[in-house]
């Protein structure tokens, strides 16, 4: 079944795309009772808000790469939230 609890920070984008995948397979196949539609849908949101999380933070690390004057990544600078 699924879990109702807030999902595992170590939990990777990769590992959290595959189940999300499940998780749509379950509903589109009109499988599942009410109930465990409901918890498979809040899971999912779960997951999609966390590899967007994960996306983002990729997203942001990439952005910090420090270009040298040379046009070579010297080095990467931590991301700022601002």
């Amino acid at each position: 079944m699924t879990d109702s609890t807030a999902l595992s920070p170590e939990l990777s984008f990769e590992e959290a795309l595959q189940r999300l995948e499940q998780i749509v397979s379950r509903l589109e196949s009109g499988q599942a009772p009410l109930e465990e539609s409901i918890a498979l849908y809040e899971e999912g949101a779960r997951l999609k808000a966390h590899c967007e999380d994960r996306l983002k933070a990729a997203q942001l690390r990439v952005e910090k790469i420090v270009v040298g004057a040379d046009g070579q990544a010297k080095g990467v600078e931590p991301a700022g939230f601002d």
